[in-house]
């Protein structure tokens, strides 16, 4: 984390709302499913295919829950209708994790089961390490009730990770890893940047050996590298990984992916709690932070960040 990065995070509560809104335009498809399916075709015409997310983790009754699975569901219906190339990736506690795990496990798995029925995905988002062994432990009951339509996300921060690369083994699950964008303890997670980078390369090299299908999901430069090495090393098919990137974090990036023959998948978000999701997202990512300060200078200087 850069200094510049830091004082961005702090001045963020100050910044008025409308400001971030603007800025916030670029990387949330807007408050509408239909705003995220007119992202997504934008995606598909550029070569990208899109994970859609249904912004709602601070949902507080079981009827909130259960309106965010019925969102979910309604997107897959207007995925299907459009042809559009796009999974979602859902937040168990948008689906009432945190008011009863029973809630949750009912809500996602009528989620998933619609999604099977219509040939689509499911990625499990994983949140904050209070929440990891319940994902778990949800992906593996619905992996064991016959349900191949769902993946898992594992973060490079956890010092659990690779274990449970190994743990999961048995299943060859689908897998992002990425590095984590949550502060934790540093009993259970690594702090040092080197560090998570160590962890994601080598949770990405178990993963691969493992023969499991991997998001690669990184806007780090070094990160990329070691993505593409690793894939090539090992003779992977353009079918047989992706690389997942943030809607509008570093786009020449992406962009240098698909001329390369590459799949790169585009996490895209919708909600009317847009404002929450970007001060939360923006807060427990500073890093991310420079990054959206960086391509939004980079859009007001020409030639900057691939914006010409």
């Amino acid at each position: 984390m850069t200094l510049l990065d830091s004082a961005i995070v702090r001045l963020l509560p100050a910044v008025p709302k409308r400001v971030v809104r603007r800025i916030s335009e670029r990387y949330i498809a807007g408050e509408e499913l239909d705003d995220a399916l007119g992202v997504v075709e934008r995606l598909n015409s550029e070569g990208k295919m899109g994970t859609i997310d249904v912004l709602g983790e601070e949902v507080a009754t079981a009827e909130e829950a259960r309106a965010i699975a019925a969102a979910y569901r309604e997107a897959f219906e207007a995925i299907q209708r459009k042809r559009l190339d796009s999974n979602v990736s859902v937040k168990l506690t948008a689906l009432g994790l945190n008011l009863g795990y029973d809630v949750c496990r009912q809500n996602l798995e009528d989620v998933v089961r619609d999604a099977a029925e219509r040939g689509n995905f499911v990625r499990i988002d994983m949140e904050d390490s209070s929440t990891t062994d319940d994902t778990l432990r949800l992906y593996r009951e619905l992996r064991g009730a016959g349900f191949d339509n769902v993946g898992v996300v594992l973060q490079a921060r956890l010092k659990r990770t690779v274990d449970d690369v190994r743990a999961l083994a048995e299943l060859r699950p689908n897998v992002r890893i990425c590095k984590g964008i949550y502060v934790e303890p540093p009993e259970i997670a690594h702090r040092d940047f080197e560090a998570v980078q160590t962890s994601f390369v080598h949770a990405l090299e178990a993963l691969l050996e493992g023969g499991c299908y991997v998001g690669i999901a990184t806007h780090d430069e070094w990160l990329l590298d070691q993505g593409r090495r690793l894939v090539a090393e090992r003779g992977l098919g353009r079918g047989d990984y992706e690389f997942q990137m943030l809607l509008g974090v570093r786009p020449a990036m992406g962009d240098e992916l698909v001329r390369e023959g590459h799949r790169l998948r585009i996490y895209t978000p919708f909600g009317r709690q847009w404002y929450a999701y970007s001060l939360r997202r923006l807060q427990e990512n500073p890093r991310i932070a420079g990054y959206i300060a960086a391509d939004t200078f980079g859009r007001l200087v020409p030639g900057r960040n691939g914006s010409s």
